[in-house]
């Protein structure tokens, strides 16, 4: 370990929100071992949210094979070094075939359910609680981050998508809530819109860009990356959203974040943090499982979840963080 460093590999997971949900990790990592140097291993989808922290060697992209060839392929990249410390979120063998001082690699525990946050936490041994989301953004995507956010009045923001359709709530539910938060008189009257998305999520802009006038839409769908993303976040008001990963940057980046669920547990997937919500419709998981064990009606699931329902969570949720919330315009 040349020059005094600490060289880490972390292996992080395939989905976005579970790499957001550990990314808390790495930072605890820097504040106790400030000489440490990273390489981060994480799927494509999630690679990008680990470009910008500080100490970084090198972010290694693990595309999954069938044959589980991905695993030869990563060790034979990083067998070549002595590591002084390997944490395996994904909880494979590889960490027992490389040269290191430390490892320390993720074990499902039996017993109840608990949030992935904890879960992760668990993994480093954490004694003083737990390591909560946390992305490292440059100076150069948070400056992005203003200048694609400028402007007067607070903003709503929106993630109408999710990686599976039984998790997605109807869309013009979403621009119902839109009109009705954003109208004369209500929480964010005078505000603005920003639309999140990936690229192959720009459909969902078809019902949303007429909830409010042109100049007070941020239109970001499919428009930015992940961390510039995470950064706009940062300047809402408030985040409305399926459970999703930009569910998940919202929470981290500290917006008031309204999650909105169904087939999912939200034990394990709620957002993390104090200005965060969830709110489903009159059944619990359990019992949408119970019903649909193998989630086959995909469409019903989120059908009973009404735009009362989201409102009043989202109004009690821009109560509750008040503080946070730009003045509209007089």
């Amino acid at each position: 370990m040349p020059n005094g460093s600490f060289p880490i590999l972390f292996i992080t997971a395939t989905r976005i929100g579970d790499a957001v949900l550990s990314s808390g990790l790495i930072r605890k990592l820097l504040q106790e071992i400030p000489h440490a140097r990273f390489t981060v291993v994480a799927g494509p989808a999630a690679a990008p949210l680990f470009e910008e922290i500080p100490h970084l060697d090198e972010v290694i992209v693990l595309e999954k094979a069938k044959d589980r060839s991905h695993w030869i392929s990563l060790w034979s990249k990083v067998r070549r070094k002595e590591w002084g410390l390997v944490v395996d979120l994904r909880g494979s063998a590889i960490s027992g075939f490389l040269r290191r001082k430390r490892r320390a690699v993720f074990h499902r525990i039996a017993g109840p359910p608990v949030h992935k946050v904890i879960e992760a936490s668990r993994v480093l041994r954490i004694a003083d609680g737990v390591a909560a989301p946390y992305l490292y953004a440059s100076a150069e995507t948070e400056a992005r981050a203003v200048e694609l956010t400028a402007g007067k009045g607070p903003i709503l923001a929106l993630a109408p998508a999710a990686n599976w359709i039984g998790k997605t709530w109807p869309l013009e539910r979403f621009a119902q809530t839109a009109i009705q938060l954003l109208g004369e008189g209500q929480p964010l009257a005078g505000g603005r819109l920003m639309v999140l998305g990936a690229p192959e999520d720009h459909h969902v802009m078809d019902s949303l860009r007429h909830v409010v006038l042109k100049g007070r839409l941020i239109d970001l769908v499919g428009k930015v990356d992940l961390l510039t993303a995470h950064a706009c976040l940062k300047r809402a008001a408030l985040f409305v959203g399926n459970d999703s990963g930009l569910m998940h940057l919202s929470a981290a980046a500290g917006a008031p974040t309204l999650g909105l669920f169904g087939p999912s547990d939200e034990r394990l997937y709620a957002p993390w943090g104090q200005a965060t919500r969830v709110v489903r419709g009159p059944r619990e998981f359990e019992q949408i499982r119970l019903g649909d064990p193998n989630f086959s009606q995909a469409l019903c699931h989120m059908m009973d979840l009404t735009v009362p329902t989201v409102l009043a969570a989202a109004r009690e949720l821009l109560a509750a963080s008040q503080p946070a919330v730009e003045p509209a315009d007089a």
